[in-house]
């Protein structure tokens, strides 16, 4: 049974690239390792059984880093916080779409996003980071980071208020800049963030070994269909897996993708940490990434005819729809240059304040009032008061984000539908 992902990793029919999605349904896996059956087991198992006792001590050399892995040879099974057939192929899969060496799965997306950075943070060090970031994010950088001596340096995601360059230059005078954190589109504004300037600009800075700080990317929003981070200069990507790749509101996971150089480094933090994903978590993920392209296209072609209604609606003060960005637009420019559509998460504020917008969420028959984003039915959320609640009123109100805001998530039901339950919400308003 079951040694882990050698066979299957054919790219090409000849010369013909396969397509990701195509590659989705068998990439890694070998039905003959496991008893024939069509789809990758489920290894609800905690520990491996070794061959012999050189073949564990040579597992654990590769495992713990004590030796470079030899050519050609296979992380060897030892123990599921480490490896896991489930987790080995579901990695193999994920780093396909955004064209990365290495992936890794991990718990949640804050475990994704709060192993990288302790992987590369040290007391002292200055994160640079976007704002505004997704609540938890938020609550780690300004919170959490300062009680190890980690400054936080933000800059605003879209136009005006302070730049990167600015963040960058301020924070290089009070310490060593150790990661620069960016969420594009940002959550819950849709603000975009240069990645590719961004990427230049770290590659600008390094530290006394002349190594330069990792630019990590929360693709969340868009990605890995709409946006991919690493192609435009990033070093690392992280997910809430929870959300698009996951797609049906019932498995909490994240992942981190990137170089595999750098994959290792966060790879080993994880092993110690213990905040990688479950061996079920793991074989459901692999599911959804099946339907991944389809569940995405769908939601976003449906997000469209949402948008332009509510953009219509004379109790809709303004729709934050990437799809609406004019050449006038200071972000245009950099949607067309990273993004390949415009997602199906995006956020609209009615007239009034707090009240107004809590009318309408409580009016809702069909879209579930409900946190979370990039499942198959839509929900509609309050960002200043659920999950941006933890910034302050005045913060909020600097970074976008408006007593009358609502984050809405597209599912794939049919657009007549939500727009019909829309519309007798909105005339509770």
């Amino acid at each position: 049974m079951a040694k882990p992902k050698k066979p299957y990793r054919h790219r090409s029919i000849g010369d013909h690239l396969l397509h990701p999605e195509t590659l989705m349904m068998s990439y890694g896996y070998d039905p003959k390792l496991s008893e024939g059956s069509v789809k990758c087991p489920l290894f609800q198992t905690s520990t491996f059984v070794f061959d012999r006792a050189e073949a564990g001590k040579a597992f654990f050399e590769v495992a713990y880093g004590l030796r470079k892995q030899r050519r050609a040879e296979e992380p060897g099974l030892i123990y599921s916080r480490i490896n896991n057939p489930d987790l080995e192929i579901l990695e193999d899969r994920l780093g396909l779409w955004d064209g990365a060496e290495a992936a890794l799965v991990f718990s949640s997306g804050m475990a994704a996003i709060s192993t990288t950075l302790w992987t590369f943070l040290r007391p002292g060090d200055v994160l640079v980071h976007s704002e505004p970031l997704y609540g938890g994010t938020e609550f780690l950088v300004q919170n959490i980071l300062p009680q190890f001596g980690i400054r936080p340096a933000g800059f605003s995601a879209g136009a005006g208020g302070r730049s990167v360059a600015d963040a960058i230059a301020t924070a290089g005078g009070s310490g060593r800049i150790g990661a620069i954190l960016l969420e594009t589109p940002a959550n819950p504004t849709n603000a975009l963030v240069d990645i590719a300037e961004c990427a230049g600009l770290a590659k600008g800075l390094s530290d006394r070994n002349g190594r330069p700080p990792p630019l990590i990317v929360d693709n969340t929003f868009l990605g890995p269909l709409w946006q991919q981070p690493l192609a435009l200069g990033a070093d690392l990507v992280v997910y809430s897996l929870t959300k698009y790749v996951g797609g049906h509101s019932d498995v909490i996971a994240g992942a981190c993708l990137g170089a595999e150089a750098l994959i290792a480094a966060v790879r080993g933090m994880r092993t110690i940490l213990g905040t990688m994903s479950d061996p079920h978590t793991g074989w459901l993920l692999m599911r959804s990434l099946e339907t991944l392209k389809l569940r995405m296209t769908a939601a976003m072609k449906t997000a469209r005819y949402v948008a332009e209604f509510l953009a219509d609606h004379p109790k809709v003060k303004k729709v934050h729809y990437l799809g609406f960005l004019g050449d006038e637009d200071p972000d245009a420019a950099i949607y067309r240059r990273q993004c390949k559509a415009p997602g199906s998460t995006f956020a609209f504020e009615v007239h009034g304040g707090e009240a107004e917008a809590f009318r309408l969420l409580d009016a809702l028959k069909l879209i579930r009032l409900a946190v979370s984003l990039g499942g198959t039915e839509s929900l509609a959320e309050h960002p200043g008061s659920m999950t941006h609640s933890d910034i302050p009123p005045d913060r909020q109100a600097e970074l976008g984000i408006t007593p009358a805001m609502i984050r809405l998530s597209v599912g794939v039901e049919h657009p007549e539908d939500l727009i019909a339950d829309l519309a007798q919400a909105l005339d509770a308003v």
